[in-house]
């Protein structure tokens, strides 16, 4: 498994928690629990590993939360399913 440094949540400066609050409030809601957590308890993953610049965390992953927005004409479930056909066609395992 490959290492990346983060700044937990506990170390974040300002900015980067107004981030992290920026980018809750686009994400569907059962996306604010996270699935993993880090040895000492930080929430793991994707967006933890983008925490060194912060500029970069909110570019990428707003994007995603404003496609996931709730009254665009596609709802969660086709959303979903385009992305597991995408993972598949991509031969992405996860």
């Amino acid at each position: 498994m490959t290492w990346v440094k983060t700044i937990p949540a506990s170390e974040a400066d300002d900015k980067l928690r107004s981030i992290f609050e920026q980018l809750q409030q686009l994400y569907p809601p059962e996306y604010g629990e996270p699935v993993q957590q880090t040895a000492d308890g930080e929430p793991a993953g994707i967006m933890a590993s983008h925490s060194l610049i912060p500029d970069a965390l909110y570019h990428a992953f707003a994007t995603f939360g404003v496609l996931m927005a709730p009254e665009l004409p596609l709802s969660r479930r086709q959303h979903e399913m385009i992305a597991t056909v995408v993972s598949v066609i991509n031969r992405c395992h996860y």
